[in-house]
């Protein structure tokens, strides 16, 4: 039942994504764009998925458990280190270059939006070699 559920969860997203204009990277870019043709229009998007989501979690946390798992996993962690530092800077540095974060990104994938077959693959490998680099504790990846 749970993975009936998580699907059912990530079409819901899915749809979102694509009817909200963030699958189009050209809408973000241009959201991101204050000195030319900017777009104000994602700044609702985000704003009313801030909306659902404060509500949501409201919601979700009156419950025992989640409807899908047998507990919340809530990170615990308060420390800020150079990760919590190095990973939102990558992120939004590449979501301003290629218009693309993600979940939008793998959305696009699916409506064969150009770009995507080489963001997706970058993204893929950027997120294997994070891997790498914390299960190896170093800040470069060891050679196999």
């Amino acid at each position: 039942m749970s993975f009936i559920v998580n699907l059912a969860l990530g079409l819901l997203i899915g749809v979102g994504l694509v009817v909200s204009g963030m699958s189009d990277p050209a809408k973000v870019l241009n959201f991101l764009d204050l000195a030319g043709t900017w777009d104000p229009s994602l700044a609702f998007v985000m704003g009313g998925a801030v909306i659902v989501t404060f509500v949501g979690y409201r919601l979700v946390f009156r419950r025992a458990a989640p409807i899908s798992g047998a507990t919340f996993q809530v990170p615990t962690r308060k420390d800020i280190d150079g990760r919590i530092l190095a990973g939102p800077a990558i992120f939004g540095i590449g979501w301003g270059l290629g218009g693309f974060c993600p979940g939008p990104a793998l959305t696009a994938l699916a409506l064969a939006a150009p770009g995507t077959l080489a963001f997706v693959p970058a993204m893929l490998a950027g997120m294997w070699i994070a891997r790498v680099v914390a299960d190896s504790g170093s800040a470069v990846p060891k050679a196999a």
